[in-house]
C-alpha cells in the first residue's frame, strides 16, 4: 500500500468529517464534510422503525449539530436515490435554502417528494453527470459512476483543501451490468494515482465472500420463471429499482404478456424512468389495473411494491384479500424479487404463508436466485481499496459488525491499523497536517417520526405504548365533591386490552374497592389534592392486579371535581 502522500497540503486548517448517520446502522445515511466557515453535506437519509419503535412511520438523523451552522451550509450532494439516502431530505433541508446537487433520476425522485410534502422548491435543484465537476464553497467534487441497484448512483471524489477524499457511494463493480452502467473504475484509479487522503467505503455487504452476482443472470432466471407460468405473474420489487423492472418487462414482451404498476411508489418510479428514457416500454404493453379482469390470466403481469411486506402495501393487501381489484386465485405465480431486509423477515413470511393459503405459488430469495445485491462483496471491496490506495480508510454505511468486517478487510490488503478510522455516528474525524484522526463528539441520534409529529415522540412514548400492547389499560373513573371529598359518582371501571369480558366482573369490583380505600386514606387539607388521588389510586392498583393476575396495565385515573 502507498504511503501517505503530501496531499494533507501546506495548511493548518483542519477538515473535520461527521457522521450524523448511516456508521452503526443500516440506512439513516448523512455524513457531514466541513471546512473552516463551509459545509456540505452528503445524503440525508431515514432508517425504517425497529421493533420496539411502535406506531413510529420512519427514523431521521439528528441534526442538532447544524442549527447554528446553516449560514455555512454550502450544498447538499446526494448520491443515489434510495429512501436511506434522500428519504430525510423533505425534514432537513425544508428550512435550507441551499442548492442540492444529483444526477436527473434522484432528482426526480426528491423533486416529488418535496410536493408530497407540500414543500415550496425555494432551493435550487442542480442536475450533475458521471465526470462532471463542480465547486461547493472550498470543495471541488467529481461525481463517479457506480453500479447499483438504482440508475443514475455515484460516487465522490472530494478535493478539499487538505487532500482528496473519496465517498464510494452504494456501489458493486459488476462487468456484465445490464443496460449499462459500469461502476467506472478507470476514475477511481485516477484518485488513486492522483493520491487519496482518506477512503469512505460502503460495508453493507462486507460478510458476502467473493464477487456479487451478474444482473443479466437474474434476467435469465426471472425469464425461465415466465415461460413456465400457467397463469398470471405478480412480481413485487423495489419501486427504485428500475434495471429489475426494465427486465421484467422484456420477459414479459418476449411472453407475449400486458404489464400493470401498482402502488403510488411504483407509478411515480416508472413515470419518471419512461421520461426521463431510463425504462423502454412499448405503450401498447401497459394496462391499468382495472384492465386485468378482461385479459386471460397467461397473459398478465403485475408490477407491485411490498416485497418486505410492509403492512400496507400492494403485495400485503393482495395477500390479505383486502385489494379492491386483486384477489389471489390458484395458479398465480409470485416472485419476490429483493433481498430481504434484516427485521422485514417475518412480516414477509407471514405474506408468503398467507400467498401460499390462498393458492398462489411463491418464489422468493431462499429457494431461487431472483435477486441479486446492489452492494459489494468482499472481493469488490478489497478491488476498491487497491483502486484509490488512500492514506486513511473509513468503512461507512453499516451495523458495528459491518464496520468491524470491513477495517480487517483494509488490513487484509495493506491498510495500517493506525489508519484506519473506525467511527461512530457524531464521532469527528479529523485531518491536518498532523494526520488523520478521531477528536471529539458532535450531537447524533435518532429523531422518530410519527405522522406529522418530528421528534415529539421519546422513549418514554414508546415505553408507554409497549407497556399498552403488552399489558393493556384500565380506566377508573370518579367524581368527587370539592368541599367534603365524598364520591359523587362512581368509581366506574373499564379495561382495553387487560382482560377477557367474562373474567373481568371479580377483579374489577375488587379494584373497585381498592380505589374506594385509597380515597378514604387521603387528607382533604392536603396540596394538590387531586394529583395525590391519582398517584394514590395507581400505586394500589398496580398493586392489587399484579398481586392477583401477575399483570402491569397502564392505570389511568380520571378524577372531577365538582
Amino acid at each position: 500500500m502507498a504511503p501517505l502522500r503530501s496531499t494533507i497540503g501546506i495548511m493548518s486548517d483542519s477538515l473535520k468529517i461527521i457522521p450524523l448517520g448511516g456508521l452503526g446502522e443500516i440506512g439513516l445515511n448523512m455524513m457531514v464534510i466541513e471546512y473552516r466557515d463551509a459545509i456540505m453535506i452528503i445524503d440525508a437519509g431515514v432508517m425504517f422503525p425497529e421493533d420496539y419503535m411502535l406506531g413510529i412511520d420512519m427514523v431521521i438523523p439528528e441534526t442538532t449539530y447544524l442549527k447554528d451552522k446553516t449560514h455555512m451550509i454550502k450544498g447538499i450532494v446526494l448520491t443515489h436515490g434510495h429512501e436511506d439516502h434522500i428519504g430525510a431530505l423533505p425534514y432537513v433541508a425544508r428550512d435550507l435554502k441551499v442548492p442540492i446537487y444529483g444526477t436527473p433520476f434522484t432528482l426526480a425522485l426528491v423533486e416529488y417528494k418535496f410536493r408530497d410534502h407540500n414543500l415550496p422548491m425555494t432551493m435550487p435543484f442542480i442536475q450533475v453527470a458521471p465526470r462532471e465537476n463542480i465547486a461547493i464553497g472550498p470543495f471541488a467534487v467529481q461525481f463517479i459512476r457506480v453500479s447499483h441497484s438504482v440508475v443514475d448512483g455515484v460516487g465522490l471524489a472530494i478535493t478539499t483543501p487538505v487532500g482528496l477524499i473519496v465517498h464510494s457511494g452504494d456501489f458493486k463493480i459488476n462487468q456484465i451490468p445490464v443496460h449499462g452502467e459500469l461502476t467506472d473504475i478507470n476514475m477511481f484509479a485516477e484518485c488513486g494515482e492522483r493520491g487519496v487522503l482518506a477512503l469512505m467505503s460502503d460495508s453493507t455487504n462486507v460478510e458476502r465472500e467473493g464477487y456479487t452476482l451478474s444482473e443479466k443472470e437474474i434476467g435469465k432466471k426471472l425469464h425461465s420463471i415466465f415461460v413456465e407460468c400457467p397463469g398470471r405473474i405478480i412480481v413485487a420489487v423495489f419501486a427504485s429499482n428500475i434495471r429489475r423492472i426494465q427486465q421484467i418487462v422484456e420477459a414479459a414482451r418476449s411472453e407475449g404478456r400486458k404489464i400493470v404498476f401498482c402502488g403510488r411508489s411504483m407509478q411515480t418510479s416508472v413515470t419518471i424512468a419512461k421520461d426521463l428514457g431510463y425504462l423502454d416500454l412499448p405503450k401498447e404493453m401497459e394496462i391499468n389495473v382495472g384492465q386485468v379482469r378482461d385479459i386471460p390470466d397467461p397473459g398478465v403481469v403485475i408490477v407491485t411494491t411490498g416485497s418486505q411486506g410492509e403492512p400496507m402495501s400492494v403485495l400485503s393487501r393482495i395477500a390479505m384479500g383486502t385489494h379492491k381489484q386483486i384477489k389471489i386465485k390458484g395458479g398465480d405465480t409470485v416472485i419476490l424479487s429483493s433481498k430481504f431486509i434484516p427485521g422485514n423477515e417475518r412480516a414477509i413470511a407471514h405474506i408468503i404463508n398467507r400467498l401460499y393459503k390462498n393458492g398462489a405459488e411463491v418464489i422468493y430469495e431462499k429457494v431461487s436466485d431472483i435477486h441479486v445485491s446492489g452492494h459489494a462483496f468482499q472481493e469488490e471491496l478489497k478491488l476498491m481499496i487497491n483502486l484509490t490506495k488512500p492514506g486513511y480508510f473509513v468503512p461507512i454505511h453499516g451495523e458495528l459488525r459491518h464496520l468491524i468486517r470491513h477495517a480487517r478487510l483494509a488490513e487484509e490488503v495493506g491498510i495500517s491499523r493506525q489508519h484506519i478510522l473506525l467511527a461512530e455516528n457524531g464521532q469527528v474525524m479529523v485531518f491536518d497536517n498532523a494526520g488523520g484522526r478521531i477528536e471529539g463528539r458532535a450531537p447524533a441520534g435518532r429523531v422518530l417520526v410519527d405522522g406529522k409529529g418530528v421528534g415529539d415522540v421519546e422513549r418514554s412514548i414508546l415505553k408507554e405504548r409497549r407497556y399498552l400492547s403488552e399489558e393493556g389499560l384500565v380506566i377508573t373513573v370518579l367524581v368527587i365533591d370539592g368541599k367534603t371529598g365524598q364520591v359523587v359518582s362512581g368509581p366506574d371501571m373499564e379495561s382495553h386490552g387487560f382482560l377477557l369480558e367474562d373474567y373481568e366482573s371479580d377483579i374489577m369490583e375488587n379494584a373497585r374497592h381498592i380505589v374506594m380505600k385509597a380515597l378514604d386514606e387521603q387528607d382533604l387539607d392536603e396540596p394538590n389534592r387531586i394529583d395525590s388521588i391519582r398517584t394514590r389510586i395507581k400505586k394500589a392498583l398496580r398493586q392489587y392486579f399484579y398481586l392477583v393476575i401477575q399483570r402491569k396495565p397502564v392505570i389511568f385515573p380520571v378524577i372531577v371535581e365538582v
